[in-house]
C-alpha cells in the first residue's frame, strides 16, 4: 500500500503542514491500494502565498513566453501519458483502452496554444484602448470523472491568460493529479505558478473558494457543491465559473435516423461508465418509432458494451468510481422499477459474472416525464426513453429540466433541425452525432453553471477587461 503524502507548492514537493489520511480504493476490486494526505487551511495559505509571489512576473510574460511554457508542458505530458492512464485505471476504474481520458487533456493544452497565437490582449477601439490582463490567482477545483482533462482545460486557459494556479483535485482521484504535478515539475514551470494541495471540499475547497487573494475560482462538479463554492466566494466578490450537473436530452426528430441516434446514445452516453455531465441521458422519440428505437438500443448495448476488469484490453466499460456512486445508481434503478417504468435492458445489481467491484449494468427504461430518473442526474449507465406526439412537445420536454449543459438533435432536414437546435436551452447542442470540439465554448444554462471553458471563451474567464481612455 502506497502513501501519497506530499503536495507540490512553490516549485517543490513539500510535506503538509497538517493533514488527515484518506484511504484510496480500487473501484474494480474494492481493495484499498493507498492513502492520500488531505490538507488543511494552512496548506492552502502556503500555496496561495507562493502563487501571489509568482503573480507579477508570471502575468507579465509575453505571449511568446506563454506559448513556449505550454509547449514544454505538452512535451512533458506526452512523455508521461501512459503513467497518467495507469493512474486513472487504478483510482477510478477507467478501462486502459479509454485513452480519451488523457487524449482530451492533451488536446486542451494544444488548443490553448492555438488560441493564444491568435489572441490580441490589447486593441485600439477608436475612442479607447481595450486591454485584457490576468485576473490574478486562479483556484481550480476539479472532479473525479474526467480528472486529467479538466485539470488541463482549466490550467491551459489560466496559464494562457497569465494566472498562477492553486489546484485541488478530487480526493477520489489524486494519483493522476500528482503525476500531472510531476509533469509540471519536468516542464520548468516558474516557481509558484502551479501549486497542488490535496484535500476535501469542506476544508481545502472552501479555503480556496473563500480566499481573498484568489481572483477567480473555476469549479467543475455537482450543482450542490457548486452552490457552496459560490456562497464561499461571495464575500470576496471574486469571479466564479462553474460547470455543474446535467440531464441532457437527445431529441430524435420525425425524420431522424433512429438507428444512428440509438448507437450514438449508447456509445456517447455510456462512455466513461456514464460518468459524464454531458451524457445524453434522456431520449425523446416519436411515438410511432418507440419500438424501433428500443430494438436498436438493445442491439447497440449488446454490440458495444463489455463491462469488466478495466485492465483487460477487451473491456469497454469499467466500474463507477466508488461505493457511494454505486449505491446511488442502484437506488435510482430501483426507484424507476417502483414507479412503474418499463425496463428494456439491464436493471439492479452487477452484470453477470462480476461478484465484486462497483460495476453497473447498462440500463434503459421507457419512462414518463414525471418519474424520478427522468428528472434527476444519475451519473451512470442509466437512460430514460420518452415518446412524444409533436415536435413542439418534444422541445418542451427537452427544456423541462433545471439543467442546461448539453443537448442532442437527430434529423435529416438540416434547416428544420437547426431551428430546433436554436430552441434548446443548453450550452452545447450536437447535431447528428457530430464530434466535440476544443475550440467551441463549453458550459451550461440554468443550474448547469455559469461561465465557459475551452477556446477563447475559456481563456477570457481568467482575464480582466480594462478600458483606457484619452489616447
Amino acid at each position: 500500500m502506497k502513501e501519497y503524502n506530499q503536495f507540490y507548492i512553490d516549485g517543490a514537493w513539500v510535506d503538509p503542514l497538517s493533514y488527515t489520511p484518506f484511504e484510496l480504493v480500487n473501484p474494480a476490486t474494492e481493495e484499498v491500494f493507498g492513502t492520500v494526505a488531505l490538507g488543511s487551511v494552512a496548506d492552502v495559505e502556503a500555496a496561495v502565498a507562493a502563487a501571489k509571489r509568482a503573480l507579477p512576473a508570471f502575468a507579465a510574460q509575453t505571449k511568446d513566453e506563454r506559448i513556449a511554457l505550454l509547449e514544454r508542458i505538452i512535451d512533458a505530458y506526452v512523455a508521461r501519458q501512459d503513467d497518467l492512464m495507469a493512474a486513472l485505471t487504478l483510482e477510478m476504474g477507467a478501462p486502459a483502452r479509454l485513452t480519451q481520458q488523457t487524449g482530451a487533456g492533451l488536446a486542451a493544452l494544444k488548443q490553448a496554444v492555438e488560441t493564444l497565437r491568435d489572441y490580441d490582449f490589447e486593441e485600439d477601439m477608436g475612442t479607447y484602448i481595450l486591454q485584457r490582463e490576468a485576473i490574478g490567482i486562479a483556484g481550480l477545483i476539479t472532479p473525479w470523472n474526467w480528472p486529467v482533462q479538466l485539470i488541463c482545460n482549466k490550467l491551459a486557459s489560466a496559464f494562457a491568460a497569465g494566472c498562477p494556479v492553486v489546484l485541488k483535485p478530487s480526493e477520489f482521484t489524486p494519483v493522476s493529479a500528482l503525476v500531472f504535478a510531476e509533469i509540471i515539475d519536468a516542464a520548468d514551470v516558474p516557481k509558484g505558478a502551479f501549486n497542488l494541495v490535496n484535500g476535501d471540499g469542506p476544508t481545502v475547497g472552501n479555503a480556496i473558494s473563500s480566499h481573498h487573494d484568489i481572483g477567480v475560482v473555476s469549479f467543475t462538479g455537482s450543482t450542490r457543491a457548486g452552490i457552496l463554492v459560490a456562497e464561499a466566494a461571495a464575500p470576496s466578490v471574486k469571479r466564479v465559473t462553474q460547470e455543474l450537473g446535467g440531464k441532457s436530452a437527445n431529441l430524435i426528430l420525425p425524420d431522424g435516423d433512429v438507428a444512428a441516434a440509438a448507437n450514438y446514445n449508447v456509445t456517447r452516453g455510456y462512455s466513461n461508465s456514464g460518468q459524464s455531465c454531458h451524457s445524453p441521458t434522456r431520449i425523446l422519440v416519436p411515438e410511432d418509432k418507440l419500438e424501433e428505437l428500443v430494438t436498436h438500443l438493445q442491439s447497440s448495448v449488446a454490440a458495444h458494451i463489455r463491462v469488466g476488469d478495466p485492465t483487460d484490453p477487451e473491456t469497454t466499460h469499467g466500474p463507477v468510481v466508488n461505493r457511494a456512486q454505486f449505491d446511488r445508481i442502484q437506488a435510482y434503478i430501483q426507484s424507476a422499477i417502483d414507479e412503474g417504468a418499463r425496463l428494456i435492458t439491464g436493471g439492479p445489481g452487477r452484470p453477470d459474472g462480476l461478484n465484486r467491484g462497483f460495476f453497473i449494468q447498462p440500463t434503459i427504461f421507457v419512462v414518463t416525464p414525471d418519474m424520478t430518473i427522468a428528472r434527476e442526474e444519475i451519473f451512470g449507465m442509466v437512460t430514460s426513453v420518452m415518446p412524444y406526439k409533436t415536435v413542439e412537445e418534444a422541445i418542451a420536454l427537452a427544456n423541462d429540466t433545471e439543467y442546461g449543459l448539453g443537448a442532442y438533435v437527430f434529423g435529416e432536414d438540416r434547416e428544420n433541425a437547426l431551428n430546433v437546435c436554436r430552441q434548446m436551452q443548453a450550452g452545447r447542442v450536437f447535431y447528428n452525432g457530430c464530434a466535440a470540439s476544443t475550440v467551441a465554448p463549453m458550459g451550461g444554462y440554468k443550474k448547469s453553471g455559469n461561465g465557459r471553458e475551452m477556446g477563447v471563451y475559456g481563456m477570457e474567464e481568467y482575464l480582466e477587461t480594462k478600458a483606457i481612455l484619452g489616447f
